[in-house]
């Protein structure tokens, strides 16, 4: 009897430990998966765009948030597709184990980050954990999502900040050109933003800006 109820006791806190595992993966699941795609180029560049406008809370949090997501899934559908086809349908069918569909499943992820991620991130990253620096793109599926996720991650920030220093300067040249007419007319006292925010918007919408933005940031994923 103690022998059994010590099996139990060892049992239970085995199991223990398993929920309280995946409970934990389950929360850094969605923060992982975002990490892993577009999002992050996507709505880095909206609140850089935000910013520049000087539209405050305009669009809203959520917004931004909504149409980075809706373009992540749009941009993401061909590697959806082949996890989809290379591993869930295999895994569903019960021809592949648990094991097999997580190594599966990262196969098309891994090819999408060493794509998109530039050699010196890589490089980068594979220096500090002391792996092997690839040479070609299917040398770089083959590196731990350890080594890829930061990589990938490092890249697309700066991608993103890039795009945001582009989007900046026309926004710029409208602050400082309406800053000094009002300083020629001695308006000193209202506040230049009032003035430029205006014409900010009537070039964003003459420039169809928001169509403009979503299809070069889609093109820098190969789509168009």
């Amino acid at each position: 009897m103690p022998t059994d109820a010590l099996i139990n006791v060892n049992g239970d806190s085995v199991q223990t430990l398993e929920i309280l595992l995946l409970t934990t993966v389950l929360m850094l699941l969605p923060s992982l998966i975002i990490m892993m795609t577009s999002f992050t180029r996507y709505i880095v560049v909206f609140s850089f765009l935000r910013t520049a406008m000087g539209t405050q809370q305009t669009p809203p949090n959520m917004v931004l948030i909504g149409m980075a997501l809706i373009l992540t899934l749009f941009t993401m559908s061909p590697t959806l597709a082949q996890i989809n086809e290379e591993a869930f349908a295999p895994y569903q069918a019960e021809e592949i184990t648990q094991e097999e569909f997580f190594q599966r499943a990262q196969v098309p992820l891994k090819r999408f980050m060493g794509k998109w991620s530039s050699l010196d991130s890589v490089e980068l990253y594979c220096n500090i954990s002391g792996t092997a620096s690839p040479t070609t793109e299917e040398e770089a599926e083959n590196l731990p999502l350890t080594v890829l996720i930061p990589a990938f991650v490092t890249s697309e920030l700066k991608k993103a900040f890039e795009i945001g220093f582009l989007l900046f300067i026309p926004f710029m040249l409208i602050d400082m050109v309406v800053a000094s007419t009002l300083m020629s007319m001695g308006m000193v006292m209202l506040p230049p933003s009032m003035i430029s925010t205006p014409f900010k918007l009537l070039l964003f919408i003459l420039l169809d800006g928001w169509q403009l933005l979503f299809s070069t940031l889609v093109a820098g994923f190969g789509f168009g």
